[in-house]
């Protein structure tokens, strides 16, 4: 059974930082593109930062570019991404995914639809 866990949420104040990581198991995902979103109170779920098999090509959202980074180690079948200098608007659930088919070239997704497997998710709350 495939299972995407993410960790390292929690309450952190503004400005500072936390780290999230996401293990899959069940297959590998190493030739796999993958990504975070996140969904804020009383919001749809929105895209957040996606990143391609080799972790060479990534791509974020407007609102977290600059601040956040996606990485991935296909060796730990995992994906992470450091966020820095948060705001309180960055309060959310902040969710991995993984798509199911092997990608070609160095594609990203930033589409909900683009991805197969998701976690459950984990909260990110910051205070002002």
């Amino acid at each position: 059974q495939v299972q995407l866990v993410e960790s390292g949420g929690g309450l952190v104040q503004a400005g500072g930082s936390l780290r999230l990581s996401c293990a899959a198991s069940g297959r590998s995902f190493s030739n796999c593109a993958m990504g975070w979103f996140r969904r804020a109170p009383g919001k749809e779920r929105e895209f957040v930062s996606a990143i391609n098999w080799g972790g060479g090509g990534t791509y974020s959202a407007d609102s977290v570019k600059g601040r956040f980074t996606i990485s991935r180690n296909n060796a730990a079948n995992a994906v992470y991404l450091q966020m820095s200098s948060l705001k309180p608007e960055d309060t959310a659930v902040y969710y991995c995914a993984a798509r199911a088919t092997v990608s070609r070239g160095g594609s990203f997704y930033t589409g909900e639809s683009d991805y197969d497997y998701w976690g459950q998710g984990t909260q990110v709350t910051v205070s002002s």
